[in-house]
This record gives C-alpha cells, structure tokens and sequence, in this order.
C-alpha cells in the first residue's frame, strides 16, 4: 500500500488535499499469481478493487512483459490512467520471480510507476550464488523486503525503499507540531515518523541488525544458499518418487508446489471426477499430518490456473532445514496418504 499511495501522490499531488475525486479513473497492473495485498490496498486507498488489471503469467507464474504492455495501452485507451505496476520476487504460491528487467523496460516506455514486491525473495540478494535472479530490481521506484519471511527474522521486520527522496514526506506528513518541531538541537532528519503511515512503533529495524550482526555477510549467504539448496534437493525428490507430480516445473525460490496421488487413484483417466477426487486428498494428508503432530505443510488450489488443492512446500533460512528434513516430509505425506 506504501507503493500504491507513493505512486498515485507523485503523478497527482492533489489527491492529497482534493482526493480520489479529483483524479480520473487509475489503473494499477499485477500479475495473477501476485500477493493479494494489492487489492487490499486498493480497497483502502479508496480506488476500488476493479482499479486493479491482473496480468497473465507463463507455466511458471512468471508476468509476460508483453502481455502488461498490451494491458497498459488498453486501459489507456479506456479512459483509465496507468499508476503503477507491481512486480513480484517470488509469488505466494509458485515463488515466481517475474522478469525484471523486461517488466522495468515496459515501465520506463509507457511512464508507469515500478514497484517490486520482494516481500519473499528479496532476501536472496544476500547470497552472491543466487542475487542474479533479482537482475533489474535496480530499475524500480519502490520496492518492499520482509527479512521476517524467508530469512526469518523475528516479526515483524518489514522495508519499504523509494527512489525518489523526499516523496513520502511529502505524502504522508501530517507535520504535528507537538512531535515534530524543526527546532529541536539534533539533526531532525532522523525523525522519520512523519513519512510513515504508522508513527509510534517498536525499532523494527534492530531485529535484522542485530541478526546481520550475530551472522555477517557470510552467514547470511549461507542461510540462503541452504534454504534454496534444500529446495532443489526436495523438487528432485518429489520428481523422482511415486505418486508425487511437481505443479510447476522450474525454481526460481524456495516454494516447491506438488500434488500427491494415492495409489487408489494411480492409473486412471485425469478427468474432472478424478480431479474432484484429488482436491480432497491434500486437506485429508494436512489433517492427519497435523493430528500426528509430524509436518505442518501448506496446501491451496490455483483458481485461475484450474489446479485443484496441491502442497505447498516452502524452506526458509530458520531454523535451518536439512536434507533428512526433506526425506522426512516425503516420507510423512506417504504413510499418511497411500490409504486414501
């Protein structure tokens, strides 16, 4: 939301003062496969959910440049002013990270606002092996980092970061005298409270010092390196074991998504009581696995992709997970799954 209000005050100051009835219909462009913030956001700011354009995504759940291009010429043809364009460094689901540099080429042609939503895999750019997955978060106006998610630290533990300084003072500041006083006999700028949507609130920032303190660059490196390693060793395994089929074949992040087929229902023609029939199984192992007290492991269907319930298996930086972790979770969902 930050992204949102930032963009729309630097293309219409006004609003500020006149509000959404002084600007034309806007239009703000994600992809179907991103975070559902946005249209929380839009909601809030007032614009409406149907502000918001979904954009198409490949196999991968990666944006298509083209496909934004085209969305973006077409609400201008209808009237609506292109505000902003929300990328995404690993989507909820798939881990998607949708193609930087194509998407900022876009942005930088048509003149719309590029924000990056890195809540999730922002933290590989610790990681010389996997920073280059990122190439083109340079080229953003804003982007949004949460160190509480894959790097896990404690919550919360939330960036915003803007290019164009000075912007969200000028946005959000409400300039209460009783707080901030211009005079006081310290550097004032370190008052930063007024540029924010929050004011009083604990010192967030101290929990990814004090972990970046406690760890160094090398440790971090680590982590990652291990959370994405771990990843790829639990994607080969579900390749390699029967009954388990991957949702999405590539990895861009640590999300690896998979359905598991019992073998009651190994054989048979995939048609659409077959796929009712596999909707059940992942919420049934989730149960089970839970009541055991072995693995909390997510599961969600991907509607607009028509994919039934599949397991949603996502390795974070804490606490380290191993490869006798993978096995472990490959293990739990078969002996919990292969009576259904």
């Amino acid at each position: 939301m930050y992204a949102m209000v930032a963009a729309r005050y630097k293309m219409f100051p006004q609003v500020k003062s006149e509000g959404v009835r002084a600007l034309p219909p806007l239009a703000f462009f994600t992809s179907y496969d991103s975070h559902y913030s946005i249209q929380k956001g839009a909601h809030w700011l007032g614009v409406g959910t149907n502000s918001i354009i979904k954009v198409a995504t490949d196999a991968e759940g990666r944006m298509q440049a083209a496909e934004l291009r085209d969305a973006i010429l077409e609400a201008r043809r209808g009237g609506r002013q292109p505000c902003m364009v929300n990328a995404t460094v690993g989507t909820t689901v798939l881990g998607a990270i949708d193609p930087l540099d194509q998407v900022a080429d876009v942005c930088q042609e048509l003149g719309v606002w590029l924000h990056v939503d890195a809540c999730w895999g922002g933290s590989l750019l610790l990681s010389p092996t996997h920073k280059s997955r990122l190439d083109g978060l340079s080229r953003a106006d804003s982007v949004a980092w949460n160190p509480h998610k894959m790097l896990g630290a404690p919550l919360q533990c939330s960036m915003f970061l803007v290019r164009h300084k000075g912007l969200l003072h000028k946005c959000n500041s409400a300039a209460a005298t009783y707080l901030f006083q211009q005079d006081k006999f310290y550097d004032v700028s370190w008052d930063t409270g007024d540029k924010s949507m929050q004011c009083g609130r604990k010192v967030d920032a101290f929990k990814l010092w004090l972990l970046w303190k406690a760890r160094g660059d090398d440790g971090l490196a680590a982590l990652v390196d291990n959370a994405m390693a771990c990843a790829s060793y639990f994607r080969s395994r579900v390749q390699q074991t029967e009954g388990f089929r991957l949702v999405a074949q590539g990895l861009d992040c640590t999300n690896v998504c998979f359905w598991y087929i019992p073998p009651s229902l190994r054989g048979q023609t995939e048609d659409e009581q077959w796929w009712a029939r596999m909707a059940a199984v992942a919420p049934a192992i989730k149960e089970r696995l839970v009541l055991a007290g072995t693995l909390l492991i997510g599961y969600c269907p991907l509607q607009h992709r028509g994919h039934v319930n599949f397991f949603r298996m996502v390795t974070t930086c804490q606490p380290p997970a191993t490869r006798e972790d993978m096995d472990l979770a490959i293990r739990e969902i078969q002996r919990h799954g292969e009576a259904l």
